[in-house]
């Protein structure tokens, strides 16, 4: 396809022409060359792109390009620390130059790409954006499955081809979701996608892809991998780049195995990839499976990132937007919860790092960022008086009175849920408080004045055998989601830098 793009000159003399007057396919070139929000997004894409995947200078420019935007920054880290990405490492990412060292230059570059996809492309609002979306960072874990198994040089490269397979489709989705329906139901009538596309939009989805690519100066090599096999059962791939092509086209397909398992079409698809693509990329029933498994975990994590993303309003960039904009379960606890918390850690992290920091001042931020981040009901720390050789609650967060204020005490030989979890130095969380055996383990304090709780965490604070303390927080509504396996690994994280604080002075 030979696209014509304006001059500068013939862009800025386009702005008189009324855009009504012009056929689809070139209010779309219109579209991807002048919209406010997509050279900004090509420019960003184009220069991660880009860096190559075996140079350390590489690193640094990439680490820069994403440290440049707090946002991007902070949502890489979030979705380095999820199980899915960070594997088995104990390891909790918190800096950009960790990720890259954990998780490896392409790896990031591919997430940080499908992040600034979500955050920056135009329509975002829209269901149909949000669909292509997920097709798209679908499509390119499944490129990133097939990479690793790979023996080419650069074989991640095919990840960020895939990300880009579909850009047509997305683009349409942004430009007129009322347009991109329209070619959803021409393709519905049992048309092909290029069929439906040149049908509405007089011009392929294909060709919109590319005509976006060479806009943002993707290099050539990605471009000509999203480019279709002419056969209709591929053979083993002779070079690099028939294997790309291979690739990218199986991952796009192939996407809809995880997106949208129930469809009609998706009970027949994977006969029908099997039979194109089985011998080509050496794959069979089991492995088509153990992939779609393998892949359905980070994409369910990108999907949490992405239904944050999108709830967040064009307000997000005030000073209060976090709180304005949460998205809450019915229990009360932010959907975002991983990112509120992480957050939380690293602003603990560097306090715990200062010179001189108080351990009252470690513990009422660790107080206060499990609260807010898992959207408790009530927070509070108790401490061990000498004097008394009772724990007591000093700090409270949340709706709390006087009388409970006084009463919330015990002692290691208490024998219930709280000397309990101090005694074995167990962090416990009861996920049923109206259980008959938790009702017979709680005091007579907890039963009279905090009848209503349905759930709620103990972590307990013991340093060399020594029993300093708990957090304690619960919920009054029952928490159907629960705590995931991040958030409490990130709970564990913010336990750990009170308890290393309190060490200091256990030891000094």
């Amino acid at each position: 396809m030979n696209t014509q793009f304006p001059s500068e000159a013939e862009g800025n003399s386009q702005e008189n022409i009324n855009d009504e007057d012009l056929p689809v396919r070139d209010k779309l070139e219109n579209f991807i060359c002048n919209n406010p929000d997509l050279p900004t997004l090509g420019n960003s894409i184009s220069s991660i792109v880009q860096l190559s995947s075996s140079d350390d200078q590489s690193i640094d420019q990439l680490t820069h390009l994403i440290l440049a935007d707090v946002s991007l920054t902070q949502k890489i880290i979030r979705l380095a620390n999820t199980v899915t990405f960070r594997g088995n490492s104990n390891q909790i990412v918190t800096s950009i130059s960790r990720a890259v060292q954990l998780l490896g230059l392409d790896t990031v570059k591919a997430c940080a790409l499908a992040m600034i996809l979500v955050d920056r492309m135009p329509g975002k609002q829209s269901q149909f954006v949000r669909k292509e979306l997920m097709n798209a960072l679908t499509a390119s874990s499944i490129g990133r499955e097939l990479a690793k198994q790979s023996s080419f040089p650069n074989a991640e490269e095919v990840a960020i081809a895939a990300l880009f397979k579909n850009m047509g489709r997305l683009l349409v989705a942004a430009f007129d979701a009322q347009l991109y329906k329209e070619t959803m139901n021409v393709l519905k009538e049992g048309k092909s996608l290029t069929q439906a596309s040149l049908i509405t939009l007089g011009i392929s989805f294909d060709a919109v892809t590319e005509m976006a690519m060479r806009q943002w100066c993707i290099p050539e090599v990605i471009i000509h991998a999203m480019k279709l096999m002419p056969a209709k059962t591929l053979k083993a791939p002779k070079n690099r780049q028939e294997w790309m092509k291979q690739v990218v086209e199986f991952s796009e397909s192939a996407a809809q195995l995880v997106t949208d398992p129930k469809d009609s079409k998706a009970k027949s698809l994977p006969a029908e990839l099997l039979s194109r693509f089985g011998n080509a990329l050496d794959l069979n029933p089991n492995k088509l499976e153990a992939l779609v498994s393998a892949v359905k975990e980070e994409v369910q994590a990108i999907g949490n990132q992405i239904d944050m993303q999108l709830s967040e309003n064009s307000s997000d960039e005030s000073e209060h937007s976090s709180d304005l904009n949460q998205v809450f379960y019915p229990s009360g606890k932010p959907h975002h919860a991983c990112d509120l918390l992480f957050s939380g850690l690293q602003m603990l992290e560097g306090l715990a790092s200062t010179p001189d920091v108080k351990i009252n001042s470690v513990i009422l931020m660790a107080l206060e960022t499990l609260h807010k981040g898992m959207g408790f009901n009530l927070a509070a720390v108790c401490l061990k008086d000498v004097k008394s050789d009772q724990f007591r609650a000093r700090h409270f967060l949340g709706k709390y009175d006087s009388e409970l204020e006084n009463n919330f005490v015990f002692s290691e030989n208490s024998h219930d849920v709280f000397s309990l979890a101090i005694n074995k130095n167990a962090d416990l969380f009861i996920a049923d408080a109206k259980d008959v055996k938790v009702q017979n383990m709680l005091p007579e304090w907890h039963l009279k004045l905090l009848p209503a709780t349905s759930s709620f965490l103990v972590l307990p604070l013991v340093v060399a055998n020594k029993k300093l303390g708990l957090f304690y927080l619960d919920r009054l509504c029952k928490s159907e989601e629960g705590i995931s396996s991040e958030e409490m690994h990130i709970i564990k994280e913010i336990k750990k830098q009170v308890l290393t604080t309190l060490q200091k002075i256990v030891t000094a």
